[in-house]
């Protein structure tokens, strides 16, 4: 569990941040709903955060402490992940309902459902700014791995070994694997990039934190987003 001077300072920071990169969502706003008026500025989708469940020693019931039930066992089998949903933040990159016909899918290059403004936004990662508002609320940091739908986190974590350790920490915005990879498009990148989430998690320090925040301004202003 995160300090709560941790928590509060991020807080403060992502709140000075937001003020100071309102011009920024003004014109990022205008942006979007120019290009494709039909839809909205923002796209919210839930997400799987931190795992706040401890080892859970069964319920207690007539027959003696620590038995665990059938329906406890059905409880776990049906969240895998067990880390605590949320709603993330970002401004729209994609075409209104972009996922309506082919429901949850990997990121691709060239992928056709993204708008010309999209493509800017990716690339430059200002996508990513609404979620400081998620920062704020307490459900992301600014440094973490990045969070995933609950669709492909409970594939994931029956999957790929270890995945359920990057619930341990709290998701970020930006992360050690999202400045040293590009988006995953398939399973062999999550397992490359897991390795990437798993030495943060192990090497997690505030210096570390302070590294990453400085290597993703290179991203941004490089460009090398995708």
């Amino acid at each position: 569990m995160d300090p709560l001077w941790r928590r509060v300072l991020e807080s403060v920071v992502a709140a000075v941040l937001l003020a100071l990169l309102s011009p920024v969502f003004l014109l990022v706003a205008v942006a979007i709903k120019l290009e494709s008026p039909g839809g909205g500025v923002f796209y919210r989708q839930e997400r799987v955060g931190l795992n706040r469940r401890r080892p859970d020693p069964g319920i207690r019931t007539a027959s003696g402490a620590g038995a665990i039930t059938v329906e406890d066992r059905r409880e776990r089998r049906s969240r895998p992940s067990e880390g605590k949903p949320f709603r993330i933040c970002k401004f729209r990159t994609m075409v209104p309902d972009a996922e309506s016909r082919t429901g949850p899918v990997w990121a691709v290059h060239d992928d056709p459902r993204v708008t010309r403004v999209g493509w800017v936004l990716r690339k430059t990662r200002l996508d990513e700014i609404p979620q400081l508002l998620n920062v704020i609320r307490g459900e992301m940091r600014l440094v973490g791995p990045r969070p995933e739908r609950p669709h492909f986190v409970d594939q994931l974590v029956e999957g790929v070994p270890d995945y359920r350790r990057r619930l341990s920490v709290p998701p970020g915005i930006t992360g050690l694997a999202q400045v040293e990879r590009a988006y995953d498009e398939d399973l062999d990148d999550v397992r490359t990039k897991l390795r990437y989430d798993l030495f943060y998690i192990e090497n997690r320090k505030p210096i570390l934190d302070v590294k990453i925040l400085f290597k993703t301004l290179s991203v941004v202003f490089g460009r090398r987003g995708r």
